[in-house]
């Protein structure tokens, strides 16, 4: 069975990319659902704080993808390693709080696929960005 082509969206701004969209929903559900369980605990300002600066990592990186790649490429590594601690500190607060096991774990499988996809982003930029330079005559020996 064939499957149907849809082409993907236009990217204008930072906005419209999946990655960010997804990790900026999750930190919104994150402070909604999780963050109020653990009031009291140290987890709460590891879990805000890597939460919330996933989303700000992917608008930054995106704005120095073409004026400073490497810097692009080192945001992007860092928002993969937050997407990690938070998947730690989650785990934690299920274990240690009890926080609902079902929107807990919901949320944890969300952030390791955004890492996923987080990864195939910077993929696809190191390839534009070497098919950038070969063309230009800047790739460098």
């Amino acid at each position: 069975m064939k499957t149907k082509f849809y082409p993907k969206r236009i990217v204008k701004s930072f906005r419209d990319l999946d990655v960010y969209q997804k990790t900026f929903s999750n930190s919104v559900e994150v402070m909604k659902k999780i963050v109020p369980e653990v009031k009291d605990s140290p987890l709460r300002d590891r879990i805000i704080e890597s939460g919330l600066s996933i989303p700000n990592l992917i608008a930054e990186a995106h704005s120095h993808r073409f004026d400073d790649f490497k810097k692009a490429c080192d945001l992007m590594d860092e928002s993969m390693a937050e997407c990690n601690k938070v998947v730690v500190y989650l785990e934690q607060a299920r274990d240690i709080h009890n926080t609902d096991k079902i929107i807990t774990e919901e949320i944890i499988k969300n952030y390791i696929n955004t890492r996923w996809k987080i990864l195939n982003l910077q993929r696809a930029w190191k390839k534009f960005q070497e098919k950038y330079e070969e063309k230009r005559g800047m790739k460098q020996e």
